[in-house]
């Protein structure tokens, strides 16, 4: 076969991160397991119809409430700015915040 399209994700090496210094909290908010309970009794009650999703890229939306500066990743350095960072303007993979935002 012929490649069509090269793809990439850049992805955090969320494992450097320390606690207190790169993040200070790391929770992710989630549903209560009874508030998913009565919302199931209630759809069952009035027959309603229940539709499950999932947001692939949830992560990926999530605009950073804080300044995140990582280096450049190898074969994307700019040659005028070799020894530069580069601020992230929204979540990625692998960063503690990122269940957060």
């Amino acid at each position: 076969g012929k490649v069509h399209t090269y793809k990439a994700r850049l992805v955090a090496k969320g494992c450097t991160q320390t606690f207190g210094i790169d993040y200070q909290e790391s929770f992710s908010p989630v549903s209560d397991i009874r508030a998913i309970r009565i919302l199931i009794a209630i759809a069952a009650y009035y027959d309603y119809e229940i539709w499950e999703m999932d947001v692939k890229t949830a992560f990926l939306n999530g605009r950073l409430d804080e300044d995140i500066y990582m280096e450049q990743p190898k074969g994307y350095v700019d040659p005028k700015y070799a020894n530069g960072v580069c601020k992230l303007q929204r979540a990625i993979y692998g960063l503690k915040q990122a269940s957060r935002q």
